[in-house]
């Protein structure tokens, strides 16, 4: 005897019930295959969220001291601009 779909008959208990098994069946399965799966995987988390904003923050800085370099320069040209054709 074969079981066809129409012949299964679910609660709607029963099939969040399955969903919920099997959703933290895959939840596991992909912190394991990340290596996440242990006591220090909140701690990892955490740590790699630090590096991220501390990355962010740089390359923040990093765009904030070129736009100052960049803006001093051309102050700087046209301030020797003026001073050459003013000394003449």
């Amino acid at each position: 005897m074969s079981l066809t779909m129409s012949d299964i008959k679910l609660t709607t208990e029963e099939l969040e019930d399955m969903l919920d098994r099997s959703a933290k069946r895959g939840a596991k399965l992909v912190l394991r295959e990340l290596g996440l799966q242990d006591e220090t995987a909140a701690v990892d988390i955490r740590e790699i969220r630090s590096l991220l904003d501390t990355w962010r923050q740089t390359r923040l800085s990093i765009w904030n001291t070129f736009v100052k370099i960049t803006t001093i320069a051309v102050f700087t040209f046209i301030g020797a601009a003026i001073w050459m054709k003013l000394g003449n």
